[in-house]
């Protein structure tokens, strides 16, 4: 009796790598978009310091603490305010890139799957800075916080006014948190490693930085969180592909006699 071995066909879900030169036109197109839309709420210069002063407001009614308990740690000395300084200007876009760039080589089905959330997160982003200009917390008097990147350095930012590289009254939500909030969940659920849960520091200290910078207030943090659960609950993620290719034994074939054979 021999038993024959076959494997067991991929499961649902697992699906093969995306062009690569298709992908890259994808994500710069989509950056493209991105980058000009924040251009056309650059002039809501009023509106974006009184939304900013509401916000404000709105923490201290909710009990929310202050941005400066994050921050006085950072004016202590040189050194912690650049390390921040250059977190925030450095981390924020090259990490996710590599975080994208390790799926598609790796992880192609969840490649898909994070392409699309980080892609409806930012869309839903941009509509709230089109419709919600904010100025961020280092701009108003009100929160007694300094800007650690014009003081100590280094900065991604010039003055707002001739600044024609970005947006700076596109405090809310914060991609900053967003994207490195993705960053983490999707490493979390890509990987089976049990050191996997420690992604989770990335947004953690991302979190810090921004607050402490005084790039952005808390709930800047909390809206990109939101739009990110929504985007996630509506984005169906596929499911953990086999680790190694496994296999099923087939029914034995029984070999039946003829009869009236050797007789």
């Amino acid at each position: 009796m021999h038993e024959r071995e076959e494997p067991e066909p991929p499961e649902p879900g697992t699906r093969g790598r995306p062009p690569l030169v298709r992908e890259l036109m994808l994500v710069a197109g989509l950056f493209l978009v991105y980058k000009l839309g924040r251009q056309l709420v650059t002039g809501h210069t009023a509106e974006a310091f009184r939304n900013g002063r509401e916000v404000w407001d709105l923490e201290r009614a909710l009990g929310l603490p202050g941005e400066g308990a994050v921050q006085s740690p950072l004016l202590h000395g040189d050194t912690l305010a650049q390390i921040a300084n250059t977190y925030y200007a450095a981390v924020h876009f090259p990490a996710t890139v590599a975080f994208l760039v390790w799926l598609y080589l790796r992880r192609p089905a969840h490649y898909l799957w994070a392409r699309r959330v980080l892609a409806a997160l930012t869309a839903a982003a941009l509509v709230l800075h089109l419709t919600y200009p904010l100025a961020p917390p280092r701009m108003l008097p009100a929160t007694g916080l300094v800007d650690t990147a014009r003081l100590y350095g280094p900065s991604v930012y010039g003055p707002p006014s001739a600044d024609q590289l970005s947006n700076q009254f596109a405090a809310m939500p914060s991609l900053h948190f967003g994207w490195a909030l993705m960053v983490a969940v999707g490493l979390i659920v890509a990987t089976r490693s049990v050191w996997r849960w420690l992604w989770l520091l990335h947004p953690l200290l991302t979190l810090l930085v921004i607050v402490g910078t005084a790039n952005h207030f808390w709930l800047d943090a909390l809206a990109a969180a939101a739009l990110l659960g929504l985007a996630l609950a509506v984005l169906r993620r596929p499911r953990p592909a086999p680790s190694a290719t496994r296999v099923r034994p087939r029914r034995p074939v029984r070999r039946h006699s003829l009869v009236g054979a050797g007789r």
